[in-house]
Formats: C-alpha cells, sequence, structure tokens
C-alpha cells in the first residue's frame, strides 16, 4: 500500500505521525511519501520538502509566496503522478492541499482530507469545492460530520486526538502540587491567549476581572500559564500595575493543561484552549475581543449560533460567551463569581464534560486509517465513523 500525505504545520506533523503508526500496524510493508516534519519523517515519510515550507500564515505573507507555493504544488502532483499511490491525505493546510486533492482526484486518485476546515462557520459555499476535491472528509467534531453528510460529501467522524491523550479522570490535587499551588481553597485559571494580538485586546480585561474578583473574595487564587517567554513579559508587565493581585497570581511557563486540571474555573479566549477546557472537565467562560473591523466583518460572515467549541458540540449554552463590548471586567467577573458561588452546578458540568470527552475519545488515529483502508478498497466508510445527522442537527 502507498500513501501520499501533506502536512502544512507542526500539528499535521503530529496528526501524520499517528495516523501512519496506525496503518503500519495493520500493513506492515506500507510506504509514505509527500510533506512532512520530524515526527513524520522518525515513522519513515519521504518527505519531498521540508514541512516549513506550507507553514506560511496572513494575507500578505501567503500572497508573497504564492509563485513559490504554486511551484511547490506543481512538483507534488507530478511526484504523486509518478508514484501513484493508492490515496493521497492532505492533513490540515485546506487552502493548500485542497487544489492539490482536486487535482490529483479528477487525474484519477483517491484523495481524502484530515482535519475539517471551518466551512461549517463561515463560507459554507466552500464545501462545492471540497465535494469536488476528496473521497472523504475525516472530521475531529460530530458535527462537523453532520455538515458534511447534510452536503452528501462522505465522511468519517474518528473522534478528536487530544481527547485521546487527555485521560478521563483527572487529579486535581496532583496539579496543584506540581504546580506549587495551594492544596485547598478556590482557584481561577486565567488563559488570555498565546497570540500577541490576544494579550492586547484581553490581556488588561481578564487581569481586571481577576483583580475584582481578588478584591472581592480574600481566599482566591489565580495560576496564569504563559504561552511563550514574550507573552511572559508581556503578562508580567501588565500584573505589576495590579496591586491586588500581588501575591495571589502564580504565573506558569506553559503547562496550561495543569493549570487547568488544578482549577475549580477557566476563564479563556475562544479557541482551542476551550476545548481543552473541556477535555480537563472544568466549568468555563469564554471571553473575546478583537480589532472592531475584524468584529463588524465576523459577525457578516460567521454563521455559527456559538463560537466555543464546547457550546458547538454539545448544541447547546454550556459555556458562557461574552464577546466584544460585552467582555467587560464587571460583567465577566460578575459571571464568574456565580459559578464560584455554584458548587453543584460545577460539578454537574464537570460530569457533562467527562462525558462529552468520553464520546470524542474513538481512537482518532486507528479509526482514520480504517476510513482510509475503506477508501481504497473501494468500500462504504466504517459506519461506526460516519454518523447520519439528525433532522435539524448541525451548524
Amino acid at each position: 500500500m502507498r500513501v501520499y500525505l501533506v502536512a502544512g504545520e507542526l500539528s499535521g506533523d503530529i496528526l501524520g505521525a499517528g495516523l501512519m503508526r496506525a496503518l503500519k500496524a495493520r500493513h506492515p510493508e506500507i510506504a509514505f511519501r509527500g510533506i512532512g516534519g520530524p515526527r513524520m519523517i522518525d515513522e519513515g515519510m519521504d518527505s519531498r520538502f521540508p514541512l516549513e515550507t506550507l507553514s506560511v500564515m496572513g494575507l500578505v505573507e501567503v500572497v508573497k509566496h504564492l509563485p513559490e507555493l504554486l511551484r511547490v504544488r506543481r512538483t507534488l502532483k507530478r511526484d504523486a503522478l509518478d508514484w501513484q499511490p493508492d490515496i493521497m491525505v492532505g492533513i490540515d493546510a485546506p487552502d493548500f492541499n485542497l487544489g492539490l486533492e482536486r487535482q490529483l482526484r479528477e487525474a484519477g486518485i483517491t484523495t481524502a482530507h484530515y482535519v475539517s476546515p471551518s466551512v461549517w462557520a463561515w463560507r459554507q459555499g466552500r464545501v462545492k469545492g471540497i465535494a469536488r476535491s476528496v473521497d472523504a472528509m475525516l472530521t475531529f467534531l460530530p458535527f462537523e460530520a453532520a455538515f458534511y453528510a447534510r452536503h452528501r460529501v462522505p465522511v468519517a467522524f474518528v473522534g478528536h486526538p487530544l481527547a485521546d491523550e487527555l485521560p478521563l479522570v483527572n487529579d486535581r490535587q496532583g496539579a496543584r502540587e506540581a504546580l506549587g499551588l495551594p492544596a485547598s481553597g478556590p482557584l481561577l485559571a486565567v488563559l488570555p491567549g498565546s497570540r500577541a494580538n490576544e494579550i492586547r485586546f484581553l490581556g488588561a480585561t481578564f487581569l481586571n476581572t481577576a483583580e475584582r474578583l481578588c478584591r472581592e473574595r480574600e481566599a482566591l487564587r489565580v495560576v496564569i500559564p504563559a504561552a511563550t517567554p514574550a507573552r511572559r513579559a508581556e503578562l508580567e508587565t501588565l500584573l505589576l500595575e495590579r496591586q491586588a493581585l500581588h501575591g495571589r497570581v502564580t504565573l506558569v511557563d506553559g503547562r496550561s493543561r495543569e493549570a487547568m486540571v488544578a482549577s475549580d474555573l477557566v476563564l479563556l479566549a475562544s479557541g482551542t484552549a476551550a476545548l481543552e477546557a473541556m477535555l480537563c472537565h472544568r466549568p468555563m467562560l469564554v471571553a473575546y475581543r478583537m480589532a472592531p473591523m475584524t468584529h463588524w466583518l465576523a459577525r457578516r460572515l460567521v454563521k455559527t449560533e456559538w463560537i466555543s467549541l464546547p457550546n458547538l458540540i454539545a448544541r447547546e449554552t454550556l459555556v458562557p460567551e461574552l464577546i466584544q463590548d460585552a467582555a467587560t471586567p464587571a460583567t465577566i467577573a460578575a459571571r464568574l463569581a456565580a459559578l464560584l458561588d455554584d458548587a453543584e452546578g460545577r460539578a454537574d458540568l464537570e460530569a457533562r464534560f467527562a462525558e462529552m470527552h468520553a464520546g470524542l475519545q474513538r481512537d482518532a488515529s486507528r479509526r482514520a486509517s480504517e476510513a482510509l483502508e475503506a477508501l481504497v478498497a473501494g468500500r462504504a466508510l466504517p459506519p461506526s465513523v460516519a454518523p447520519e445527522p439528525a433532522a435539524g442537527e448541525g451548524p
């Protein structure tokens, strides 16, 4: 069996390596070719270009590198046609991979895409192009699978690798001890984001919120994971200006999952961190602020009722979402205070999140490999990974 894989960044390299291991366990003589990073190369990938070749972000950067990206795609197309794989799988990087997948599919090669773009949230018309590009979409989340099934795109819901990685039972006391945090008493984890712009728009708001809560609650402690040294320096500067937080905050490098597990409640920016908090089974509040023009455009383009993944997965509002002008320190602090005072409600949410976690913990790499095998053999996708949406289900 020959599999052509194209990953575009480090997260794709991790996913690709897991997929390769699962396929090798079932087909010891399998061969891999395409683009991968160090993990995929360690699993036997013959990488034709460095992984960084496709790691271009931002409109200006993409336009600047467009001639080179198009050259790479032409080269990969020729290489794949010469090699004649049984299947080509694009791993994320949809702007690059979907075009390559379409060209190879038109040339008679079976194609699949691993990690759905957010087509269910905005520019939903892109699903027509996706249908022409792939023989199947492999999704992490059930509502994504429902969207594709509704649009008659073959789909396999394989579960989420993060759900496989994180345990169904976690140790709050162990996490507190590992981080040097108090063994008892209320603890708030604050995650304002990993990007400079997120600290710019949310850093002061989140720390002002924590300051309000600490003034009101003598026992409250706060833990803040800093994603990078640059983010730590920015957060340290913000903390210096807030006297009420002195001696009440523990700033840690990385270790965001441990911080969330240790906490009773999480305040975070929208994004993957909300999914991680759910998989750590912690109640949370999601807040987000952005540039006014970006928010104006987002309101007109985004078609979903919710922005946080826990709510999207549940199809109901489990997590409070405060966006733009609603995300004020006073409002956020009031909502967090209500959650801190509701121990029974927090326990119910933790139990609900544990159930949702179990639903996503499906051994994603193995299930993805089974779906690819079915495509290569010309069989229907395994019914256990291709759910049919109920009437009205999906974003």
